[in-house]
């Protein structure tokens, strides 16, 4: 079994900043992709950042130059660094892993901009 606990959200006044952490724990053998998704109330489901192991990353357009993603593979750890909030950043959010070609999630965190 493989536990990922996402920790960092809260409140925030659209033009600040959060960290989202996610720490992967358990019987983790290659961590491959690491990412996030977001999902708001009646949205669907949004990919936000994703990271290889190599470090290659990817966001999503509506964060690029806002979001920041990294990981420590030593530390099965990943950050979401996000800057400029907006009120549409609202959602919960959710990190994934891909671990030998099964995917795992946590449990998510919320993240609420106001105006």
């Amino acid at each position: 079994q493989v536990q990922l606990v996402e920790s960092g959200g809260g409140l925030v006044q659209a033009g600040g900043s959060l960290r989202l952490s996610c720490a992967a724990s358990g019987s983790i053998g290659s961590i491959n992709r690491m990412g996030w998704y977001r999902q708001a109330p009646g949205n669907q489901r949004e990919l936000v950042a994703s990271i290889t192991s190599g470090g290659n990353t990817n966001l999503a357009d509506s964060v690029k130059g806002r979001f920041t993603i990294s990981r420590d593979n030593a530390k099965n750890t990943m950050t979401l660094q996000m800057n400029s909030l907006k009120p549409e950043d609202t959602a919960v959010y959710h990190c994934y892993a891909v671990i030998d070609y099964s995917t795992w999630w946590g449990q998510g965190t919320q993240v609420t901009v106001s105006s």
